[in-house]
């Protein structure tokens, strides 16, 4: 089997559009959550989010091209620009040899739009021509991998706030087995208002509009919902051999994914059992026990149940190790789709510059954490292996071991 490494990466979240920024973001504990007075006037009874600005594509693109671009497809355009860069990746490599593409993405605002004009006007020829590439859930492949002149693998994964952890993983298989020598992997979320209204509507986000740098609580007694954000993350996953031949630069290797689906017959309400399946799996894969772990990357999103569930998960997977915890969601809010991705990148930059990025906004741990450490303050030491899990709706769940080179 092939070993998988990652040579590239590109990040456009409410915490930083660059590794460099990203990472003092989360070396200083940062929140980036505001709130938003639109999405209020606009019906959501929660204004917070974590906002990232929309990027300027007209040097990059023609307008014909952008004309099919969702709002999702636009952030992770630059995403994959940036992650193509620092991978040395350039057009001409791109023109003569063969890239995939497997990016998360579950679902977009341009459909609801276009069919919430459909319904209005009655009329199919005053909608966007460009429509339906915007409003597929698989905007975000088909145009990274259009505009991109990608001829490899091109799938789009729809599994919710796993999806682009699953793109990691699945496009990591196709390394392995020799199928692709390099992938570009990640996910992106859109920002808009009716990606938010059905989780306002179940009562799950955030009401502390007064106070946004300290709404968002993972693990705390004093929680109240979660917060949504947006933005897009890409990764460049090769095939070792092909990027020491290459001269490219290693950050990371991939060494373990496992995967589960839950089964207590709740479609909203994942168990622990099922995060925990995952969680061993991915040890497993890796061959490494729990202590072999330096740092956990939790998908806690201070959600009221999902934390309960987590934190309980996290008891039964760490066993008595005191092994450091945090949700970087805690800065950044829940990054939805784009959320496997951009968690990797976060690990991966605590991997190089030797920190671990705390849990912020703990002050009292709920029950069920009691016996975690989870870090309140950033930690300087030495990661070389992470481990992180993302829990989707629906049932599926993920998990992912990477480990510094």
């Amino acid at each position: 089997m092939k070993r998988v490494v990652v040579t590239g990466m590109g990040i456009w979240s409410c915490i930083g559009q660059d590794l460099q920024t990203v990472t003092e973001s989360l070396k200083k504990g940062r929140s980036c959550i505001i709130f938003d007075q639109e999405r209020v006037n606009q019906g959501l009874h929660s204004g917070l989010a974590g906002c990232v600005p929309m990027p300027e594509l007209k040097p990059f693109l023609s307008r014909q091209a952008r004309a099919t671009m969702s709002i999702e497809s636009k952030y992770a355009y630059m995403v994959a620009r940036q992650a193509f860069e620092q991978a040395g990746i350039t057009e001409e490599y791109l023109r003569s040899n063969e890239v995939g593409i497997i990016f998360g993405s579950d679902g977009n605002a341009e459909g609801v739009a276009g069919l919430k004009i459909l319904r209005e006007e009655k009329d199919t020829w005053i909608l966007d021509p460009g429509s339906f590439f915007k409003g597929v859930t698989s905007s975000a492949s088909m145009n990274l991998a259009t505009h991109l002149r990608l001829k490899g693998l091109n799938i789009n994964i729809n599994a919710g706030c796993a999806s682009a952890s699953h793109a990691i993983g699945i496009a990591s298989t196709f390394i392995k087995n020799g199928l692709q020598d390099i992938v570009l992997v990640g996910g992106a979320n859109g920002y808009e208002v009716y990606m938010a209204a059905p989780f306002d509507a179940l009562n799950a986000l955030s009401l502390r509009n007064n106070e946004p740098s300290t709404a968002c609580r993972p693990f705390d007694k004093d929680r109240d919902g979660a917060i949504t954000s947006a933005g897009a993350a890409a990764l460049v996953l090769e095939d070792y051999e092909h990027a020491i031949a290459r001269g490219a630069t290693i950050f990371a290797e991939v060494i373990g994914y496992g995967f589960s689906s839950n089964d207590n017959g709740n479609i909203a309400m994942p168990d622990s059992e099922m995060t925990i399946r995952a969680m061993k799996k991915a040890l497993l894969n890796a061959k490494l026990n729990i202590a072999d772990i330096d740092y956990i990357n939790s998908c806690a999103s201070s959600a009221v149940l999902d934390d309960v569930i987590e934190a309980k998960a996290l008891v039964k997977i760490c066993n008595g190790h005191k092994i450091p915890i945090s949700s970087t969601e805690s800065m950044t809010g829940h990054e939805g789709w784009m959320g496997g991705a951009s968690a990797a990148i976060y690990s991966i930059l605590m991997m190089c510059e030797g920190f671990v990025a705390p849990n912020i906004n703990l002050n009292s741990k709920i029950d069920e954490a009691q016996d975690l450490n989870v870090v309140p303050k950033t930690l300087y030491q030495q990661v070389n292996t992470v481990l992180l899990d993302s829990i989707g709706l629906g049932g599926t769940c993920s998990a992912l071991v990477f480990r510094k080179i």
